[in-house]
């Protein structure tokens, strides 16, 4: 599935792009829209697009402006050049960034979806091209004995026997003397983003690319061996291992792979990465203390600093104790739940976010704080949902555990992101609370309904409606979807569409008249948007009903 972005600062074409194209068919999962250049910049920043369709002629960072910063900085990324102007200037840049096509003003629905297709059989072509290079490699990669890993983690859980091991101990280069092991830690934080954008929800594919990056280069008398850690499931362990060496040798060089092998990941599959890295030791057997070392380095990395790749060095001690005085949701949930049961959600978000704010301010606030911040909001949350016989579906079929049976993939590479989750995850449950105390959101939706049959008109945001509701966007969007077999947006568009059809056959009411009723300011566009859904303009259907009454 794929991610458009739309930047344009007219919203009636953002609005015509949005219901000509043939998302469905054509494999995009979400559509963003961006009202300026500048606004576009930060969204393609902040969120991986795989296309971006946009306007040349914007204010401030005009469409050429903002093609040469994507070639530098998203050199991925595919476009679309839309204009109302036959611009040489304009031509000429688009040739030079590359882009898949060029449409002028007014966009139609055939050639939208004609350069949409393009772009989309480019974006299958590269991908098949990245898979098929993993995949040529997993033949080798499956060679690997998984008696090794499981060596490795039973050394790790302190479990590990040596005389009954004693034939295997070879294979992990422990029968020689003068070696030196390391255990390292990497965390994907956006290892959900990753899995769903770069390896079609394929979990061992996935792995496998990881720990293939992660023992790139290795062998002779330095050796890194990773696999998937089976108790935390967004971190991979890696064990290094230097032959006949001094200590200070092979902990550079176990820093140094490490910290490669995360760049690499970046620069490959645009994995984040925090990782840590323990102490060296002469006796495997210590490998459990590296690794205790190393975890712990990974769980004191402070999410307030936290920006891009990093690879820590545990030195034994924990900066979590710095971090103790960090207030706890714990003591608020019975508010919490008293707030919810009042159907009152926005009160509920206000009491989160005078917790985040506290967290935010504090001298440190730690990725292992974040974990045991949200297992413990998970579980007081599952909690209050269960008492009030509320759980959310995936979880009460036990399907899905945890976020992924909330719908919510758990990636934060900042603060704010891991603010984000909070919040999804606190949407999800009074969602779900809601719907258990009124039965079903059925009201909600006729309300919205009627209130878009009686004010077609006038401007209608989503906005009016999540925030009158308290519901998300895109869970809105579902839930109407859901009821009415559309969005709102094209309810909206097939309620003016309806009613200018019978404005039109009142031959009295001329086609500005008709235009400004159904709230086009602009009658051009009120005739584009006919055309577009009756595959007639307004005047040849005033045309065609003249004759077919005669």
């Amino acid at each position: 599935m794929y991610k458009v972005l739309i930047i344009d600062d007219e919203e009636p074409l953002r609005e015509a792009i949005n219901i000509l194209g043939d998302w469905k068919n054509l494999g995009v999962s979400e559509v963003l829209e961006a009202t300026d250049g500048n606004v576009g910049l930060a969204m393609l920043r902040e969120h991986k697009i795989d296309l971006a369709l946009v306007d040349m002629k914007m204010p401030e960072l005009n469409g050429s402006q903002l093609l040469q910063i994507a070639e530098r900085e998203f050199p991925d990324l595919l476009l679309i050049v839309i204009s109302g102007y036959n611009d040489f200037e304009y031509t000429r840049q688009a040739i030079r960034s590359k882009v898949v096509d060029y449409l002028l003003k007014p966009v139609n629905r055939t050639d939208l979806n004609t350069a949409l297709r393009k772009a989309v059989d480019m974006l299958e072509a590269k991908r098949q091209k990245q898979s098929e290079f993993i995949n040529k490699n997993i033949t080798l990669n499956m060679s690997l004995p998984k008696l090794k890993e499981k060596m490795y983690l039973s050394i790790i859980e302190r479990s590990f026997k040596s005389q009954s091991n004693e034939a295997f101990l070879p294979l992990i280069g422990a029968d020689a003397s003068g070696n030196h092991y390391t255990s390292g830690v990497l965390r994907l934080l956006n290892l959900e983003q990753v899995r769903r954008e770069r390896f079609h929800e394929d979990r061992d594919l996935m792995h496998f690319a990881v720990t293939n990056v992660i023992n790139e280069n290795s062998g002779g008398h330095f050796e890194a061996f990773s696999f998937a850690s089976p108790k935390y499931e967004r971190e991979f362990i890696a064990i290094f291992t230097m032959k006949g060496s001094y200590e200070g040798d092979a902990a550079f060089h176990s820093m140094h792979h490490l910290k490669k092998a995360a760049s690499t990941l970046k620069e490959l599959f645009g994995i984040a990465c925090a990782g840590g890295i323990g102490a060296t030791y002469s006796d495997y057997l210590e490998l459990a203390r590296s690794y205790e070392t190393a975890k712990t380095a990974l769980d004191d990395i402070d999410l307030l600093q936290l920006k891009g790749n990093v690879v820590v060095a545990g030195n034994g001690t924990s900066a979590l104790q710095e971090s103790k005085d960090n207030p706890s949701l714990t003591g608020r949930m019975p508010q919490i739940r008293n707030i919810l049961e009042s159907g009152n959600s926005a009160h509920a978000k206000s009491i989160l976010n005078e917790f985040t704010q506290k967290w935010q301010a504090s001298a440190h606030f730690s990725l292992g704080d974040a974990d045991r911040t949200l297992r413990e909001f998970l579980i007081l949350l599952s909690d209050i949902a269960g008492e009030m016989d509320s759980i959310p579906p995936l979880l009460r079929s036990g399907k899905d555990k945890g976020l992924s049976g909330l719908g919510i993939s758990g990636d934060f590479i900042s603060f704010a992101q891991f603010e984000g989750v909070l919040n999804e995850v606190l949407d999800v449950y009074t969602g779900e609370i809601s719907r258990s105390l009124a039965g079903n959101r059925g009201g909600v939706l006729e309300n919205i309904k009627a209130y878009i049959d009686n004010h077609y008109f006038e401007n209608i945001k989503i906005s009016m409606f999540t925030d009158k509701y308290f519901l998300s966007r895109e869970y809105l969007m579902k839930l109407f979807k859901g009821k009415y077999g559309c969005g709102i947006h094209e309810y909206v568009q097939k309620v003016r569409m309806d009613k200018a059809k019978d404005l039109l056959s009142d031959p009295a009411l001329k086609i500005q008249d008709i235009s400004e009723m159904l709230g086009y300011k602009d009658k051009n566009y009120f005739s584009k948007a006919f055309r577009n859904y009756y595959d007639c303009s307004p005047s040849e259907f005033r045309t065609q009903s003249s004759e077919v009454e005669k």
